[in-house]
């Protein structure tokens, strides 16, 4: 099996051969067969198997995630016609990250695109996302679900985009609170702060939703975020939206009723940690 993203990797020359890989921990079992998570598995299988490549060639791991970083990102845009390139910086660097993109390529419709020419960590990275090491405030609690639907992010972008083109003043305006909140959350040097901050964000993305009629907040999701909030919490889709992973955050782990809540709407909590390593050597 070679995926998309790996063959456009040997195409342009970045590896010779795709490495045999497991990505079955990046699934999960359905009624209608197995699905992805939605926890950027395609930019692992990627960033893994160039890192895998070169470390076979004898290249040194010291630096190896942000080496592979460079290359990555534009091999998994020109594979995916485009993205944030978030996930791939995740992968290869690991921790828990700050990623930011031009305030220009948001406001353009759709997923801000990347391009070539900015700095990145560890050096010159050939796209506009910067990528920073990132503290969260002091025992904040992060908790993943894996929701019972797979978003398409292709068609949801395409839905915004079409609203933007439709109603550009309120479309770039609900961006304009989007960035707003999103520097509010990264911001935050407490939990308090952050979890408002992000509060806010989650309504501007329901709105954005509503405008382009999508659910980029789906109903299960706006239910729990309501039994959230009520516990000082917030319960927010993660990436595009729309399904795939959701994501509790608050002072402390969710309680009994709302973990009861989730599970009879068809969620179900993953077994994941906060600031895992980036990409290594493992097994020899």
């Amino acid at each position: 099996l070679v995926t998309e993203e790996v063959a456009e990797a040997i195409d342009q020359g970045v590896m010779d051969a795709a490495p045999w890989f497991d990505a079955s921990a990046l699934r999960t079992a359905g009624p209608e067969g197995d699905r992805k998570l939605g926890l950027g598995s395609s930019a692992a299988i990627l960033t893994a198997s160039i890192a895998a490549a070169w470390l076979a060639r004898g290249d040194a791991e010291e630096g190896l995630g942000a080496r592979v970083l460079e290359v990555a990102l534009p091999v998994h845009q020109a594979a995916q016609r485009g993205g944030s390139g978030i996930d791939v910086a995740a992968a290869c660097l690991g921790g828990v990250l700050r990623c930011q993109l031009p305030v220009a390529g948001a406001a353009v419709g759709g997923e801000p695109q990347l391009t070539t020419g900015a700095s990145g960590p560890g050096g010159t990275a050939p796209a506009t996302l910067r990528v920073t090491a990132h503290q969260l405030p002091a025992g904040l609690c992060v908790e993943i679900y894996r929701c019972p639907e797979a978003a398409s992010t292709p068609r949801m972008l395409a839905r915004v985009a079409k609203f933007c083109a439709e109603q550009k003043e309120r479309y770039q305006a609900l961006m304009a609170q989007l960035g707003e909140t999103a520097s509010q959350v990264a911001e935050a040097g407490e939990r308090g702060g952050l979890v408002a901050a992000l509060a806010d964000q989650l309504d501007a993305l329901a709105a954005l939703g509503q405008g382009a009629g999508v659910p980029i907040v789906t109903e299960e999701m706006a239910q729990l975020d309501a039994l959230a909030r009520d516990g000082g919490a917030c319960f927010a889709p993660s990436g595009a939206g729309g399904g795939d992973v959701a994501m509790w955050i608050g002072s402390q782990s969710s309680s009994t009723v709302f973990k009861a809540r989730a599970e009879a709407l068809g969620l179900a909590l993953l077994p994941m940690g906060v600031g895992a390593r980036g990409v290594h050597r493992v097994g020899v």
